[in-house]
């Protein structure tokens, strides 16, 4: 789980959350599943790109809010990989995402090493 302040620049002029902004909380969270443990999304062995996003806008969040993200390993394939990740305010669900993933290393597609594997399935 990740943790994310709402700033000023995440908002529209009404002070609510710009939808596209949604997308980058979530990136945020899956950097940060490497960080927290001293690792690097992207290295030598290559790093993900988003290949496809489905996206659930449930309810808003505004400035100041504090929102988390929960990130969730839901398929591993030998060069992709599924993840759901969900945005709550509080106890309450605002925004969910299904975010499918390549491997890439030098422009193409190739297997997933099992350490990231293992690090997406742990959070």
């Amino acid at each position: 789980m990740v943790q994310i302040r709402v700033y000023y620049e995440d908002t529209d002029a009404g002070g609510i959350v710009y939808h596209s902004n949604y997308l980058n909380f979530c990136e945020r969270a899956r950097s940060e599943i490497f960080f927290k443990i001293g690792k690097n999304p992207m290295d030598e062995n290559g790093h993900f790109v988003v290949r496809r996003v489905e996206a659930d806008f449930l309810s808003s969040a505004k400035l100041g809010d504090i929102l988390t993200v929960k990130t969730t390993l839901f398929e591993s394939k030998k060069a992709s990989c599924t993840l759901l990740q969900q945005i709550y305010k509080e106890n309450e669900l605002i925004f969910r995402a299904t975010v499918n993933l390549a491997y890439i290393r030098d422009g193409k597609v190739v297997k997933i090493p099992q350490e990231k594997i293992d690090i997406l399935a742990t959070f």
